[in-house]
């Protein structure tokens, strides 16, 4: 088992539900967050606070970690410092939480230029698709970029969910992935690597 993990973004929507997924499977977490209180209290996870503009304070915090993960919104912090930070820090991979907005509906259209995307995403959406675009362009991390489904919300832990690659993914109900099951297949990437320097989705 990976022996230590660390968590940007702790205590966000997605942040939270991972940082619960890898205490229950038994990993050691360093969970960062701004306000360090309010990470939830779980066993092997230690809180600590963290500021993602702070490149060598957020680098000391994360050096020592086989595994960083950020799940923070591109639109609270600054690509370039953040993976910075990371690259200084020296972990075997790096994890993204991304966005649904640089996944194709259909070949060569992306869903954030399609004239339905709604305008309160788009700045976080095309901070998303830059992002991605940074670490395909990155020489040397081993980079994970999860992008969720169009709806990515509150919901249960199935376990029970689809993989993709760089397409939306959508069913009878349309496109959705809870929060509980996003983690799982965040998770289980860290514990079975299938997409290395590489993104890929997960929807219903």
């Amino acid at each position: 088992m990976t022996s230590s993990i660390a968590l940007i973004g702790a205590s966000g929507n997605a942040g939270s539900r991972i940082l619960n997924e890898l205490s229950r499977r038994g990993y050691l977490v360093t969970a960062i967050a701004r306000n360090a209180d309010k990470i939830a209290a779980l066993p092997g996870v230690t809180a600590k606070a963290g500021d993602v503009h702070d490149a060598a304070g957020l680098t000391a915090l994360l050096r020592g970690h086989d595994v960083v993960i950020s799940a923070v919104h591109f639109t609270a912090s600054d690509a370039a410092t953040l993976i910075a930070a990371v690259k200084a820090a020296e972990p075997k991979r790096y994890l993204v939480v991304g966005g649904a907005g640089s996944l194709e509906v259909s070949p060569g259209l992306a869903l954030i230029d399609t004239p339905d995307f709604p305008a309160i995403y788009k700045d976080e959406s095309g901070k998303g698709v830059a992002f991605l675009q940074r670490l395909r362009e990155e020489p040397e991390l081993d980079w994970t970029f999860l992008s969720p489904s169009a709806d990515f919300s509150a919901g249960d832990r199935t376990g029970i969910f689809r993989l993709g690659n760089d397409a939306l993914l959508t069913n009878e109900h349309g496109s959705r992935i809870s929060f509980e099951d996003y983690a799982v297949a965040l998770v289980d990437e860290i514990e079975t690597p299938a997409h290395r320097r590489a993104r890929f989705t997960v929807g219903y």
